[in-house]
């Protein structure tokens, strides 16, 4: 039994088990050639310490392949000619593709990404004033099977490798024009037009279990020579994998989101299966562990669902479980998907719960819901698995250092 498959609880653990799927290499070799851009920096220089060239050759790529979009090895101007050419014989840079491009009326986009193995992905940009946000995914599918998200309805494909995570940002940042696709590169140059200024791991899977592809990609979107976001924005949200919140602050510190939803085992049995092998109360030590070694507030995300976890006692033990964990609560109104046996609890609900949280001194805000017309809400995005688990035994795909 593989390590992941370990965390869910085997085959005897809320129905999670099934044989480990075959894993990727984080986007590193592609038919005989190297992606590069799925390599961080030390991946980056070790790559080609090991074709005897210096460091120093790491930056001047993530430069072009990142800060200035560029994809062909023979526009790098400040390369060599026969690095150049080198380069084009062993390497390679491979994002995903657009395969559908859709605009909501609210300014939401979606872009479904085709990959190379015949899978799809979605990816989605939040524009607001001041702020871009990107939902990216981690996953092919899921396996937690959560009973409100459209993505655990399709079963679990495989983990996504790091280039093909990194590759949404970089995709992301030429369809915004946050590139300058090729321009001389000015190796002082700022970027000024920033349409992304944050990344959520938000989108379909569960980036802790694929934390070998997610931490790469992770730390493109914050290093200085590639995305140079601050640790602040950069969210990864979990529904609840314990052992690889502790994983996730040694390796990569980001800001950290948890898929909560309810405030008692039992419910949270029945909307986040994983709950049964991590209860709550583990959850939240492990939450507040992160928040005390990284100096950040957890944010806990709560769907709310009509009639299921909106009423005021919800509420009043919601307030009760976060006590002494530094926290905001997102509250989102449920997005509807197809033959969901939910429905969104009304705007008065909503509002009368949070009242009960802001009055317990637990900051709250009431999600407003963007992209609901293309599907592109929360809970919604779909893309398409081409090999997926059994339904009534989720697969998951060995790949984590544990």
């Amino acid at each position: 039994m593989s390590d992941v498959t370990n965390l869910l609880g085997g085959q005897g653990a809320g129905g999670y088990g099934g044989p480990p799927l075959p894993v990727g290499d984080g986007g590193r070799r592609m038919s005989g050639v190297t992606n590069l851009l799925g390599l961080d920096r030390d991946a980056l220089e070790g790559f080609f310490a090991g074709i005897g060239e210096r460091p120093f050759r790491a930056t001047q790529v993530m430069k072009w392949l990142h800060q200035q979009g560029v994809a062909e090895f023979q526009a790098m101007s400040n390369l060599a000619k026969t690095l150049r050419a080198r380069l084009t014989e062993i390497a390679t840079v491979v994002p995903p593709v657009v395969t559908a491009d859709r605009a909501s009326r609210d300014g939401t986009r979606k872009w479904l990404l085709g990959l190379a193995r015949g899978d799809a992905v979605e990816t989605v940009f939040i524009p607001e004033p001041g702020r871009g946000t990107l939902c990216v995914s981690s996953q092919v599918g899921c396996a937690l099977d959560c009973s409100f998200c459209a993505t655990g309805k399709q079963g679990f494909g495989r983990n996504l490798e790091a280039a093909e995570i990194i590759g949404q940002v970089w995709l992301a940042a030429r369809c915004l024009g946050q590139v300058p696709r090729g321009e001389p590169l000015i190796t002082s140059r700022v970027i000024t037009h920033r349409a992304i200024t944050n990344v959520v791991l938000m989108g379909m899977g569960e980036p802790l279990l694929n934390l070998d592809n997610v931490v790469p990609a992770m730390r493109l979107m914050l290093d200085d020579n590639a995305y140079g976001l601050s640790r602040r924005r950069v969210t990864l949200s979990t529904a609840g994998v314990v052992p690889q919140i502790e994983r996730l602050r040694e390796r990569c510190p980001v800001s950290l989101a948890v898929s909560l939803h309810a405030p008692v085992d039992a419910l949270r049995d029945e909307l986040v299966p994983i709950n049964k092998r991590y209860p709550i109360a583990e959850l939240l030590a492990a939450c507040r562990c992160y928040a005390e070694a990284t100096d950040t507030r957890i944010t806990f995300e709560y769907v709310m669902l009509e009639g299921v976890n909106d009423d005021l006692a919800c509420a009043r033990e919601l307030v009760k479980r976060l006590r002494g964990v530094p926290a905001k609560v997102n509250l989102i109104p449920f997005n509807p998907i197809p033959q969901s046996p939910y429905r969104r609890s009304p705007p008065e609900v909503i509002e009368r719960f949070r009242e009960v949280l802001l009055s317990g001194g637990i900051m709250s805000i009431t999600r407003r819901t963007r992209g609901e017309d293309i599907d592109a809400a929360c809970g919604q995005l779909v893309g398409k698995v081409m090999a997926r688990a059994a339904r009534h035994r989720p697969a998951v795909a060995a790949g984590a250092t544990l």
